[in-house]
């Protein structure tokens, strides 16, 4: 039985509740200790050049763009530019929906990367395109879509996210009318539900911006320090320490690469499934540090499969982080919903209010919903 048929199975199965959701955790766990950590697979090439600026949403919902800089009013103009391409096209949120059905239907084709899901690192490429905001000089965040752009596209907490980029890319051709900025949040909107995760509040209004509006490295979360740092970067964008635990729960998938971060690893047994189990297997596990040549790191003492980074352990050494992070590890549906409301807001990031095309966020239909 190959690895996506088997999630594909456990989704049925959680949708339909006909397995409880520790019983569900369980077998994940257990099925996912066979599977040894798998190679990595080449990034898939493209050849398609990177163009700038969509905005038809904006532009065609007629959403006013008042002075941006003069950078800024580049992207006014590819907006408007593509807004010729689609003339008179007004995109409805049944056409955002064929979006997301079209991006969660390369999640299972994977093969052998990754644990057998590119949901990972699209839920990746969303947080990171968007967790760039500066609140002080309102740059950075999802709204102009940068990291398509060097230097940014190749700052190192970015690395080997040209994967994702390059999924992406071919769905962009698909459906040319949609920002960037629109495409990757709607993606990680997407991985995150189809992961079974939380129902995740979205709406459209993004529009794609230069390179000159590239943000500076450094802006992204350093794994290797602690909760002072995590209290700085994340402060910037203009979130509080209850927000910190909770997006710090997006570790309960995914995994990191040693010739990418330098770390190495997944956070759970089950990867490619959203739970609160990395809070749990902070208080439930003896971690220890990672005797290896690599940055520091801890392993679970017991089967030395599983990581956790020093911003991670802050969480249940910091008094106040570990209040939160308690609650989460004894309540999962506290976590869900902690959980969709800051990655909401963080998909939202640096986005001017008046581009929304809708003022309420839409809650997107799972690929299997009616």
């Amino acid at each position: 039985m190959s690895f996506s048929l088997f999630r594909a199975s456990v989704r049925t199965a959680v949708t339909s509740g006909s397995l409880p959701r520790a019983q569900l955790r369980n077998q994940l766990r257990n099925s996912i200790r066979k599977f040894s950590t798998p190679p990595e697979a080449p990034a898939p090439k493209s050849n398609t050049t990177l163009y700038v600026g969509i905005g038809a949403v904006v532009a065609a919902a007629g959403v006013a763009f008042y002075s941006f800089s003069d950078s800024g009013s580049n992207a006014v103009k590819s907006g408007v530019q593509a807004a010729k391409v689609k003339a008179n096209f007004v995109p409805t949120k049944e056409d955002y929906q064929k979006v997301y059905n079209r991006v969660s239907g390369i999640f299972d084709d994977a093969g052998d990367y990754d644990d057998g899901s590119y949901a990972p690192i699209i839920l990746r490429l969303a947080w990171h395109s968007s967790g760039t905001y500066d609140k002080e000089s309102k740059t950075g965040g999802s709204n102009y879509a940068t990291m398509r752009f060097a230097p940014e596209s190749g700052h190192g907490a970015n690395a080997g996210l040209n994967v994702a980029r390059d999924l992406m890319e071919n769905i962009k051709q698909e459906f040319p009318w949609i920002s960037y900025g629109d495409l990757w949040t709607l993606g990680g909107v997407a991985a995150i539900q189809e992961m079974n995760g939380p129902k995740v509040p979205w709406r459209p209004g993004r529009i794609d911006g230069v390179q000159a509006q590239a943000t500076p490295d450094g802006r992204l979360p350093d794994g290797s320090q602690g909760a002072d740092h995590l209290r700085q970067v994340f402060g910037r964008m203009g979130f509080n320490d209850q927000e910190i635990v909770a997006l710090s729960g997006g570790h309960a998938v995914g995994r990191c690469h040693s010739n990418r971060s330098g770390f190495d690893g997944p956070w759970t047994f089950s990867p490619t499934t959203v739970t609160n189990d990395f809070f749990n297997l902070l208080f439930d596990e003896k971690w220890v540090w990672k005797k290896w040549n690599g940055p520091k790191q801890l392993e679970d003492k017991g089967t030395k499969t599983l990581m956790m980074l020093p911003t991670d352990y802050v969480l249940v050494q910091d008094k106040v982080f570990k209040k939160y992070a308690r609650a989460y590890a004894d309540d999962e549906a506290l976590f869900f919903k902690d959980f969709a409301a800051v990655c909401a807001k963080l998909f939202e990031l640096g986005v001017p209010t008046a581009q929304w095309v809708t003022p309420e966020p839409w809650i997107m239909k799972n690929a299997d919903e009616k």
